[in-house]
């Protein structure tokens, strides 16, 4: 019977998520180029919010765990493990008074309402996976202006979105040109568990009363840790984090 709705709900929870970013994406363009950043990025964060109401369509159970643990006025770095294209609205609504900005590929920076004008007007920076050289000089850009102005970076060390929820082998590079920029950050595991449910069959039908958490782990200064060992550090929290919870679905 629950699968006999996953498709009309489905289809509905789909239709609302594209029609919030084409209504959004004018509202981004008119609070930027009039009233500034600050307007844009407000925008941006209840669009988020907005995107993840929308899941309750499909009567996903959201929490959130852990911010309270994070100090105000620290510049962060956000490392966090990737199940699905739903990863990005709990960090941008999670950390929103942190002004997370992400590395994005180069597809996703055109022709997708709302989500491709940020990513270019909001701080982010894009990058041509084809180009080592453009990526990481992009990364460096992002963590010496992250640097400057206290705001956070988000990075999906995997690469690639998981199909089965298993926290996958996590690339150092990003992560090494991020904390190379702005040593002084703050490391921030963020484990995101149950995306992965959402759209077990691709895009659709989508399934119904997913339990989702997003948590962020205790923050770690880097201090004069080696950056393999401590990204090794993050990747097995967030695993154990993970496997715990995975009793709870």
């Amino acid at each position: 019977m629950r699968k006999l709705f996953e498709y009309p709900l489905s289809a509905i929870t789909l239709l609302v998520l594209g029609l919030l970013l084409v209504f959004f994406h004018p509202i981004q363009v008119i609070s930027r180029n009039l009233f500034g950043y600050a307007a844009h990025k407000n925008t941006v964060d209840i669009l988020n919010l907005f995107i993840l109401r929308s899941l309750w369509i499909m009567g996903a159970r959201i929490s959130f765990h852990g911010f309270e643990h994070i100090p105000a006025n620290r510049t962060l770095i956000i490392v966090a493990n990737h199940q699905s294209a739903y990863d990005v609205p709990p960090v941008i609504w999670g950390f929103r008074k942190y002004h997370p900005k992400f590395i994005s590929k180069i597809e996703l920076g055109k022709h997708i309402p709302s989500i491709s004008y940020n990513l270019r007007y909001g701080g982010s920076v894009i990058i041509d996976r084809k180009s080592g050289s453009q990526s990481i000089k992009e990364i460096y850009k992002l963590g010496q202006w992250i640097a400057e102005r206290h705001y956070s970076a988000c990075l999906f060390p995997e690469g690639t979105r998981t199909k089965t929820g298993r926290v996958n082998k996590f690339h150092p590079a990003g992560f090494k040109a991020l904390l190379r920029t702005a040593p002084g950050a703050l490391v921030v595991p963020f484990v995101i568990d149950g995306n992965y449910q959402l759209q077990p069959k691709g895009l659709f039908p989508m399934r119904f009363g997913v339990r989702i958490r997003y948590t962020a782990l205790e923050p770690i200064e880097p201090g004069n840790t080696p950056t393999e060992e401590l990204l090794e550090k993050i990747e097995m929290a967030i695993r154990e984090s993970v496997h715990s919870n995975a009793s709870l679905h």
